[in-house]
């Protein structure tokens, strides 16, 4: 999968209003913007479920693997897939120093999110 260019990857990183809507099951239909909070980390970007595997959108975002993001005032067609064990550490990190404020930092931190952590792609982009 290839990564944003660096002029959007700054505007994604900066910004605090991701909604995610993978797919419903018929691979057409966009679900329900959902708002969630969204860091980038070495030139990719990662957003964690609340409620870990629990959560309707990121069952659907590993299941249909595609859908569609808004942040930073636009919109963009994305892959999405799981990320990798070894960038979970640096997720952490971003989520503590862009989110340091929140009450609700340190479930983020906890197991159920953080291994369900997904990485989003452009759509375009991906191979």
């Amino acid at each position: 999968m290839s990564t944003w260019d660096h002029v959007r990857l700054r505007s994604l990183a900066a910004a605090d209003d991701l909604h995610i809507s993978p797919y419903r099951e018929d691979g057409r239909t966009y679900g329900t913007p959902t708002w969630i909070w969204s860091v980038v980390v070495g030139g990719d970007l990662y957003v964690r479920p609340y409620n870990g595997r629990n959560s309707r959108w990121h069952r659907a975002a590993l299941s249909q693997r595609a859908g569609r993001i808004r942040i930073a005032g636009a919109e963009h067609e994305v892959a999405f897939a799981p990320a990798e064990d070894t960038v979970l550490d640096a997720v952490d990190d971003a989520y503590r120093l862009k989110y340091a404020s929140s009450p609700y930092l340190e479930p983020m931190l906890r197991s159920g999110p953080r291994s369900t952590t997904v990485r989003i792609v452009p759509a375009a982009q991906t191979s």
